[in-house]
């Protein structure tokens, strides 16, 4: 099971049950929410650290996000590193879709690779984006999928 937190450290026990406890909560205070959802990761040694965040935005009123952390011991190639954030991402966003569906909130899934070709990462845009797309999800890149590439990236 996944351990997610919030950004106090403050540990989530039941995540889709504390999301739409969350979302019953933001409605009631009178917030429009739209959720983004991305990841990010990094090599250090032999290690890849990633980070996936759910991101809520209150609209004209800030936001908030959940945080989930995990390190894997197996080099990759750029283009699978990309392509494993991603799955990342989606995997959250499918488990919890039905709930933003049920309470009309629309979902973004942020993928942390460049649209320039001349960046590394874009080796993945393809596939990153036929991949979250096929999955029936609004899909982001940089520089407009600020849940992966600031928040995810500033909690790996």
């Amino acid at each position: 099971m996944k351990k997610w937190r919030r950004f106090n450290g403050e540990p989530i026990l039941e995540l889709k049950q504390t999301v739409e406890q969350t979302i019953i909560r933001e409605k009631k205070a009178g917030n429009k929410l739209k959720v983004c959802i991305g990841s990010d990761s990094q090599v250090r040694g032999g290690t890849v650290e990633f980070a996936t965040v759910i991101v809520f935005l209150r609209e004209k009123r800030g936001g908030f996000m959940f945080i989930h952390n995990e390190s894997r011991n197996q080099q990759t190639s750029i283009k699978e590193r990309m392509l494993l954030e991603v799955a990342m991402s989606i995997e959250i966003a499918y488990s919890l879709c039905d709930l933003f569906d049920a309470y009309d909130i629309d979902l973004e899934v942020h993928a942390d690779i460049n649209t320039n070709p001349q960046f590394e990462s874009n080796v993945a845009l393809k596939e990153a984006m036929g991949y979250i797309l096929g999955m029936g999800f609004a899909f982001k890149a940089k520089p407009n999928a600020f849940a992966s590439s600031v928040c995810a990236d500033k909690m790996v």
